[in-house]
């Protein structure tokens, strides 16, 4: 789709407040395009008041709607940390986990208010581009979508940020480039991606970030500090011996993360058009929540059912990654991945210091199928290690076997 194609249509654009939201809406209002502008509130760490945004759009001339998507991003992360779907270098994937929510909640509000087509300011480089798009084709199929950013009569027009500054001082809209950023931020209640500019550089360490969610491990008290989290069937429910809303445990968790300096990640990840993007991220609330609760499946699952939630966990992780959320895949491999959640009832106590994480207790978890004597050293009424004789002597049989054929290797 490109420009001309929307006279005369009501596109509603996906806003942020900055310059790109601003040049994309003044040059849709001088195409001819009835423009209404909408935004987010996924509970951005960043923005000090989500209706800054709306007050920061008002010069074009464009009214926006804020739409308060917290509590589905609350429910989101804690099925995203029930199948431990962390992606390349370990790191949660909080844009990812965003998109669906943002997508699924902002096309109602867009068709309410009499809107075709759904524009964003991802550019033609990015992942956001692809999630955005899939999630509105696969939510309503008849819905237009319009990304400015791969036009090329509108990047020939803006080939950087100073025409755009140019361009809506020429409207009366005051715009500054201000001084080069050191990276670009993205954030929402799972965390903040930090990339691009400097960032880009293999050069540049990851510690030029300055955590918005929390501190470095350097700067975190010298203490550990001791948290209990409650789980019930594979989601927190308590932190502390308080139970909380899933917003609630979310925002807590980020909390108390964050001034331990946990969650600081480092990822040279895929992106879904195959290159290669280097980002920093923040998640302390995502991670502690999934230690504790890995540690609740460490205690239920077997060595097979270990293997296979690995494999769900990462095909749930590309699935986020993908823009791929609602998708026949993803619910049966969340389907599957509940199995075991439904015996993740739990309390785990956690030991937090400078950005790391102790095991302190377990207890609670009625299907465990950790027994003490089995596993003991000592004497006990556990295992008999007699019966191992047997199995060690059939085991015998196939490695005599493979060393008679040559085919062992010893190097």
């Amino acid at each position: 789709m490109k420009l001309k194609d929307l006279a005369g249509k009501t596109a509603g654009v996906c806003v942020s407040g900055g310059l790109d939201s601003k040049t994309i809406c003044c040059v849709l209002k001088d195409a001819g395009v009835n423009v209404k502008a909408f935004s987010a509130n996924v509970g951005q760490p960043d923005e000090t008041d989500i209706n800054d945004i709306a007050k920061r759009m008002a010069p074009t001339g464009v009214d926006t709607t804020i739409v308060d998507v917290t509590e589905a991003m609350a429910d989101i992360c804690l099925e995203t940390i029930k199948c431990q779907a962390s992606y390349d270098g370990g790191y949660w994937n909080s844009t990812g986990i965003a998109r669906a929510v943002t997508v699924q909640a902002l096309l109602p509000a867009m068709k309410k208010a009499g809107c075709e087509v759904l524009v964003h300011g991802a550019t033609g480089r990015g992942n956001d581009q692809m999630r955005f798009e899939r999630y509105v084709n696969v939510i309503d199929p008849s819905f237009g979508v319009y990304a400015p950013w791969r036009d090329e009569d509108l990047l020939a027009k803006f080939p950087g940020r100073t025409q755009m500054v140019e361009f809506l001082a020429s409207r009366g809209i005051t715009a500054f480039v201000g001084t080069k950023k050191k990276y670009s931020t993205d954030g929402n209640l799972a965390g903040l991606s930090h990339e691009a500019e400097d960032l880009e550089s293999m050069e540049t360490s990851m510690r030029i970030v300055k955590p918005t969610m929390g501190v470095w491990p350097s700067d975190a008290p010298d203490k550990i500090e001791e948290v209990s989290l409650t789980f019930e069937k594979g989601l927190c429910t308590a932190i502390n011996g308080e139970r909380l809303s899933p917003l609630e445990i979310m925002k807590k968790a980020n909390l108390i993360g964050g001034r331990n300096g946990i969650g600081m990640k480092h990822a040279l990840e895929n992106r879904i058009i195959g290159t290669k993007s280097r980002g920093v991220y923040e998640a302390p609330g995502m991670e502690i929540l999934s230690w504790g609760l890995n540690y609740s499946y460490d205690g239920v699952m077997d060595r097979r059912s270990a293997l296979l939630f690995r494999q769900l966990s990462r095909l749930v992780a590309d699935q986020i990654y993908d823009g791929r959320w609602f998708d026949p895949a993803t619910q049966a491999a969340r389907a599957a991945i509940q199995v075991w959640a439904n015996k993740a009832t739990a309390t785990v106590k956690l030991g937090l210091y400078k950005g790391n994480i102790f095991f302190e207790s377990l207890s609670g978890l009625a299907a465990t199928i950790y027994n003490e004597a089995d596993s003991s050293m000592e004497e006990s009424d556990g295992l008999n290690p007699h019966s191992s004789q047997g199995f060690a002597e059939i085991q015998s049989v196939e490695a005599k076997m493979l060393a008679k054929a040559g085919q062992i290797v010893l190097k």
